[in-house]
């Protein structure tokens, strides 16, 4: 077991309701593609509101911004997920359903083994990366970090 793992949010602009026509792909994969990350090999937590996903959470308090967050054993795990199957597919339609942003929308760190982070938490990583770039502290799949010393 390892000391560390890594948390990881995304969060996106909603270009229309949830309930809308246009979102509907989106939202009728969302526990399907859950499931799938849910059984992943070094998937550890997610995020969750009592529907079972997190449609229901925001953050920096906008309505229109939809957060995911989870934890995974390593950036393999989380990438091994992230592009194949129907999480893919989805990934390759996001303009479909979310706003085009020019700022940093996602970010990862490393977090002691059992830890599980709150969005406030998620919300000041994000704004650090937004402002300093990625660091040991909060980072990006592009620039990553190695666990700290111990991990």
């Amino acid at each position: 077991m390892t000391a560390y793992e890594l948390a990881q949010v995304n969060i996106a602009r909603l270009k229309h309701p949830l309930d809308s026509a246009e979102l509907k792909d989106f939202v009728d994969n969302l526990d399907p593609v859950n499931a799938v990350a849910d059984a992943a090999d070094g998937f550890v937590w997610r995020l969750q509101d009592a529907a079972g996903n997190a449609t229901d959470l925001r953050v920096f308090g906008d309505d229109t911004l939809m957060v995911n967050m989870s934890v995974w054993r390593d950036t393999n795990a989380l990438t091994a997920f992230m592009y194949q199957g129907t999480h893919r597919e989805l990934l390759a339609r996001r303009y479909e359903f979310f706003e085009r942003v020019k700022e940093v929308m996602t970010t990862m760190w490393w977090v002691p083994a059992g830890h599980r982070p709150t969005v406030r938490e998620a919300e000041e990583r994000l704004l650090h990366v937004r402002e300093h770039g990625p660091t040991q502290y909060a980072f990006t799949l592009r620039t990553s970090f190695p666990p700290p010393v111990g991990g």
